[in-house]
Parts: C-alpha cells; sequence; structure tokens
C-alpha cells in the first residue's frame, strides 16, 4: 500500500483548524513488572501479541503479559547478527559512543510489525534493523545526512524517535527541535521529509514540541505528542490532525506521578479496537506515591465519545 502526499517538503504547515482537544479517558493502568532500568520505548500490536522494545536493552524484544489487573514484561531474545552499521553523517556523541560502547547497543526507540517481520528503529544509528527469526539485518534506508541538511535532527539523542511500517511504506518520527517524519515508499531509499501540522488546542508548556510514537489504525496515524500529553488522529494523505486527545491529568495524577516532571514521559504508542495504548519511559525515576518503584506505565486511553472505528485489521 502506497500513500500519495500532497505536502510541501520540509515547509512549515498552517495549524489544523478547529481541531477537538478533548480530554483522555482512562480505561486501565498497568504498572509494567519486570521493567525497572528498561526504560520501554516503544509499543506495537504484533500478530495480536503487544511488544515493545528497551533504549536500555539492545538484545531483546519484550511481551506485555496482561493478568486481570497487572501487567508484566518478558524478554524475547533478538536474532544475533546486528553489528555496527556504516556510520552516516554521524554526530560527535554518537561516534564516540560507538567507541566506548557494544555493537549491539542500538537505542532502539520505536517498533513496527507486518506480515514481513519486525522492524525496529535505533536512534544510535538512524537506521532500521529488520527481524526475521532467524535473521536479523540492517536496511538500506538513511535519512540522517538528508534531515539534517534541512534543519531537522539537530538535538542529540532528540532525533529517530518512533517507527511505522504500512504496506510497502516506512515512517521514521524525528523527535524534536525540530519535529518531524521521514517517509520511505517501497524499495526507495531517497527519503521525503515532514514537518507536522500543529494543533492549536495543544498545550507544549514552553517544552520542545515533540514526536515520540507512531501507530496505525482504521485507516490514519496517530502521532504522540509527549510534551503536550497528547495523542492525535491525523490522515496520512496530508497529516492534518482530526482530533486529540489530552491525558496530561492522568499522567500528572498523584497515583501515577513520576519524581521528575519537567518533561513527558509518553515514548510508545499501540493502537488497536480496544483503545490507545501509552507507555511512559520513565529513566529509571521512582514515582512520588511510592520512592521504591520504579517500573514503567502503561495507559489504556479511550478513543473520543461517539468517535467511528471500523474493525478493519491493522
Amino acid at each position: 500500500m502506497r500513500y500519495l502526499l500532497t505536502l510541501f517538503v520540509s515547509l512549515a504547515l498552517p495549524a489544523s483548524a478547529a481541531v477537538p482537544v478533548i480530554p483522555a479517558n482512562l480505561l486501565a493502568s498497568y504498572w509494567l513488572d519486570g521493567s525497572p532500568g528498561l526504560d520501554i520505548s516503544g509499543l506495537s500490536f504484533c500478530d495480536g501479541e503487544l511488544l515493545a522494545v528497551s533504549d536500555k536493552d539492545s538484545a531483546n524484544l519484550y511481551a506485555i503479559r496482561f493478568d486481570k489487573d497487572s501487567a508484566r514484561v518478558e524478554p524475547r531474545a533478538l536474532p544475533a547478527g546486528l553489528e555496527i552499521p556504516e556510520a552516516e553523517n554521524e554526530a560527535l556523541e554518537a561516534r564516540l559512543l560507538n567507541l566506548v560502547q557494544s555493537a549491539p547497543a542500538a537505542d532502539f526507540e520505536g517498533i513496527s510489525c507486518d506480515r514481513d517481520g519486525i522492524f525496529l528503529v535505533s536512534e544510535r544509528h538512524h537506521r532500521i534493523a529488520s527481524i526475521q527469526p532467524p535473521d536479523s539485518s540492517w536496511m538500506p534506508q538513511r535519512w540522517a545526512k538528508s534531515a539534517r541538511e534541512r534543519g531537522f535532527m539537530q538535538k542529540f539523542n532528540g532525533a529517530s524517535e518512533g517507527l511505522l511500517k504500512v504496506g510497502d511504506d516506512f515512517w521514521i518520527a524525528m523527535e524534536r527541535d525540530r519535529r518531524g517524519l521521514v517517509h520511505f515508499s517501497g524499495d526507495d531509499t531517497a527519503p521525503q521529509l515532514f514537518e507536522i501540522p500543529p494543533v492549536d488546542g495543544l498545550d507544549f508548556r514552553h517544552r520542545s514540541k515533540d514526536l515520540t510514537g507512531l501507530a496505525f489504525y482504521d485507516g490514519d496515524l496517530f502521532t504522540l505528542e509527549r510534551n503536550a500529553f497528547a495523542v492525535c488522529r491525523r490522515s496520512l494523505t496530508d497529516l492534518q490532525a482530526k482530533w486529540c486527545i489530552d491525558y496530561r491529568d492522568i499522567e500528572m495524577a498523584p497515583q501515577f506521578v513520576y519524581r521528575e516532571t519537567f518533561f513527558g514521559k509518553g515514548e510508545g504508542l499501540a493502537v488497536d479496537a480496544s483503545g490507545i495504548y501509552v507507555v511512559l519511559d520513565n529513566n529509571n525515576v521512582a514515582r512520588q506515591a511510592d520512592p521504591q518503584d520504579r517500573r514503567g506505565l502503561l495507559l489504556h486511553l479511550g478513543f473520543p465519545a461517539g468517535e467511528s472505528l471500523s474493525n478493519a485489521p491493522l
């Protein structure tokens, strides 16, 4: 499936007109047993399973297992073979990390799945890893040089953050300063770069306008805009928002809030017929209600009331 886009490449776009921003409805919450220190950074539904990646552990995927009111993460080993890929216009910090860290330390920030396999995006190398057990390999697509030349990916550790595969198309979220999307169509290796149309009703509270997670459901793109504590549903044809939900009051509630709150914590996003799932990367910070608890938090949010969604498969 290929999407024909009519956007202006890398130009500032007008705000989406009259986009409703709706308080999120919390359906359920789960402290993730087994997650302290992992910093869960990406989510995706894969053959009915909710899988996650950790930006601290590049040797495993994690399956999220639910049991009534609790959930836990279970490691699932990745195939070996992902050595340090050939560098492309790497910043000084990344080159230094390649010297001092082991090859598997890829800093995976996003995951997407389809019938062809599992795909992970590395923020350390700005490359996509294709996982097709028993094999794994780096895909040829590269975007760092083009993105930096156009003013994206200027901040270390604020670049390749989320991943989505829809049909033959890949989308990569560029996190902040400035934020945007990378798009590859089919087997093309030349990236298209897009800014995200802003939404007037979102409040980033003088923080960076960012983009940390991507999901696809019912024909549309869903974006996690962490520093506004928001998930927006957007058209894939022009990236304009249709609606957004604001979950700030949930993340900042006394029973959920972490001890460090300057930045939002939302990192991973997954969507299916049951709703919207946001995982918080707490950077191993404890929550205020229990200084001994450093588990990550998974929020299950509902669609806006009256929202009509088909049951079309992903």
